[in-house]
């Protein structure tokens, strides 16, 4: 079985993270799907973007939800990317628009652990319908009450548990919260792992495998996909290996 490759932030190694720019680059690297987060604006609007402060990816400071969509998206979000200055905080439905027309799949994930957005779930699921891109999505969170929610509004939508840590048979927890793709820390990712899981009917997806090793091993383990801010190395690396 292939493995798939997500772009993790878009090509995040050679671009800034979370911007068209790096999903664009992503696609022209050839990743099978993109990966993202979103925080929530002060107007209600999903913004795509990883840190709950503006401060480490952009010129802005403090919080999004401080901020209307407007002002967030008149922020530069070249992170520190030179060549890229002036690229903007896209809105998620710039990135289903630019997705839907594509083949490429999307791992959203909602960043709701430190801030409890209200609606959050709601208004992403709108959102990925009006896109029809309802068997392309994959929604992940570490906060899996968020996944417990959005499997009530949307079972159709694929749900994931992301976890840093070695869970004892994930799968069975992940069932039981209704979610069927594990996102796990690739350090936590084994053989053993990747059988119990395919074995449970889940897809195993680990994050953030960056390092030619690492990738290495998670192909030859046979994972669904890999979360990777450099979709051009693994790709060299599958040709090498299938070679």
């Amino acid at each position: 079985m292939k493995s798939l490759i997500y772009a993790h932030r878009g090509a995040s190694g050679d671009a800034p993270e979370n911007t068209m720019a790096a999903f664009r680059l992503a696609v022209q690297q050839g990743a099978d799907g993109i990966e993202l987060d979103i925080q929530m604006s002060r107007d209600g609007q999903l913004v795509v973007i990883h840190d709950e402060s503006l401060d480490r990816t952009t010129n802005g400071k403090g919080l999004v939800t401080h901020y209307t969509s407007a002002e967030l998206q008149r922020l530069d979000a070249s992170h520190r990317f030179e060549q890229y200055r002036g690229e903007s905080l896209p809105l998620l439905q710039e990135v289903l628009a630019y997705l839907a027309p594509t083949s490429l799949e999307l791992n959203i994930e909602l960043k709701n652990g430190l801030i409890l957005y209200e609606g959050m779930e709601e208004k992403a699921i709108r959102l990925v319908k009006e896109y029809a891109m309802e068997n392309r999505v994959v929604f992940s969170s570490f906060n899996h009450y968020s996944l417990v929610k959005l499997a009530s509004l949307a079972p159709e939508i694929e749900r994931g548990i992301l976890y840093g840590e070695g869970l004892y048979e994930p799968w069975n927890y992940a069932g039981s919260i209704q979610a069927l793709a594990l996102h796990a820390h690739y350090y936590s990712v084994y053989p053993e792992i990747v059988a119990g899981a395919h074995a449970a009917g889940s897809k195993i997806r680990p994050w953030t495998v960056n390092e030619d090793a690492d990738l290495r091993r998670m192909i030859a383990l046979g994972v669904d996909a890999v979360i990777t801010n450099y979709p051009a190395r693994m790709k060299a690396i599958q040709e090498e290996m299938k070679a």
